[in-house]
């Protein structure tokens, strides 16, 4: 995904020291985050710039954009967008008056329509019960509180909650995706299989806790896995992060390859 407007909200928090472990319970090398994470973090922002992530206009619309991009591409959300804009439907409001039939024809470019319909329709109906309508209340809630409060919503997973979040709510909460899973493991800083929270948890511990750098460093992230670290044929000769890449590592030895379309589902990018 992808991926909006974001509030300013700006906590700081301290530096640990960081690992995870996959279920064989073998150990990843371990990181410095004031070294490798921030070194990571400078090397892409060196190569890509500043990612301006998420494209919006509102923080309903990234709360909508987080949950179409579910298992799609963000070029269909952005046509799905652009249908209930012309609609006058990005308004929480608006999305609850109108009826499931019509809201899903009009998302039916995001793919799964009629779930996410329904999906959408729930949130607005947590937004409308439980905050009135308003995202100023709901995101005055503290963050480990709306985090629980959103995961109970019905379509509304680890990633779309912490997406929401991070980018609509300016909350210091890392957005783990397939990319993020993707360029720590060959990396060697993860290992075994992707552990959404584990690797959520290793992140927030190992940077300033900042919502404006959790923002960019995972837009960064998104952004090297689809040009360089892509799920087949990687680019690791011409990737920014290449002199960090293990000794050891299988890709070590990858030579320049022609550029092929990342084939990763569920990305908001």
């Amino acid at each position: 995904m992808a991926r909006a407007a974001n509030e300013s909200v700006a906590r700081t928090g301290s530096v640990k020291r960081g690992r995870v472990f996959g279920p064989s319970g073998d150990a990843p090398r371990s990181i410095t985050p004031s070294g490798d994470l921030l070194r990571y973090y400078e090397a892409m922002s060196r190569a890509l710039g500043p990612m301006h992530w998420w494209p919006a206009q509102t923080p309903f619309e990234v709360i909508v954009g987080a949950i179409l991009t579910q298992s799609t591409a963000w070029g269909n959300v952005e046509r799905a967008i652009a249908n209930l804009r012309s609609a006058r439907l990005l308004t929480a409001s608006a999305m609850r008056r109108v009826s499931t039939p019509r809201l899903a024809a009009l998302v039916r470019p995001s793919g799964y329509f009629r779930q996410k319909a329904k999906k959408l329709k729930a949130f607005v109906r947590f937004l409308h019960t439980g905050y009135g309508g308003s995202l100023k209340r709901m995101f005055q809630t503290p963050t480990l509180e709306l985090r629980e409060k959103l995961l109970s919503v019905h379509g509304i997973g680890p990633e779309t909650a912490d997406s929401i979040l991070l980018y609509a709510g300016n909350h210091p909460v890392f957005v783990v995706d397939a990319y993020t899973h993707r360029i720590l493991g060959r990396h060697g800083i993860t290992s075994g299989k992707p552990d959404y929270e584990k690797v959520r948890a290793l992140m927030e511990s190992s940077i300033p806790q900042r919502a404006e750098l959790f923002n960019e460093f995972h837009a960064l992230l998104v952004n090297t896995g689809k040009n360089w670290c892509r799920k087949s044929a990687p680019r690791c000769e011409e990737c920014p992060l290449r002199a960090m890449l293990p000794a050891d590592s299988g890709l070590s030895t990858f030579g320049r390859t022609t550029p092929q379309a990342d084939s990763s589902s569920g990305s908001h990018r």
